[in-house]
């Protein structure tokens, strides 16, 4: 159960796990709902993201740190059995969901390569 408190407009403006003061009741904005509601995965986001402002980078630079993995085993600088096995599996599992997505993409809309 999660507890929010609603401002004015009916938005969320604040999220907590543990029942407040008059948590229960509608007093004072608060009122008990599911965990899984759009507002309330919205405002977390929010929330989240303030609280680690190199989130929103971290996936740009997990690309950029896949390509540099992929140019230096091309380049022979590093073999791909020198990295650790989980290493190499995320990158296999990577490389497979890219290559996947790829392949989608290139369908046109009668589904012909």
């Amino acid at each position: 159960m999660i507890f929010v408190k609603r401002g004015a407009n009916g938005e969320v403006i604040a999220v907590s796990r543990e029942p407040l003061a008059n948590a229960e009741s509608r007093e004072g904005g608060w009122s008990a709902v599911s965990g899984d509601e759009a507002e309330v995965l919205a405002f977390s986001r929010i929330i989240s993201d303030a609280a680690n402002p190199l989130e929103s980078s971290d996936l740009s630079l997990v690309r950029v740190l896949e390509d540099l993995i992929e140019l230096l085993i091309e380049r022979s600088v590093i073999r791909f059995t020198d990295l650790p096995s989980p290493a190499q599996q995320k990158l296999m599992e990577r490389r497979g969901a890219r290559e996947a997505l790829q392949r989608i993409s290139l369908l046109d809309d009668d589904g012909v390569i």
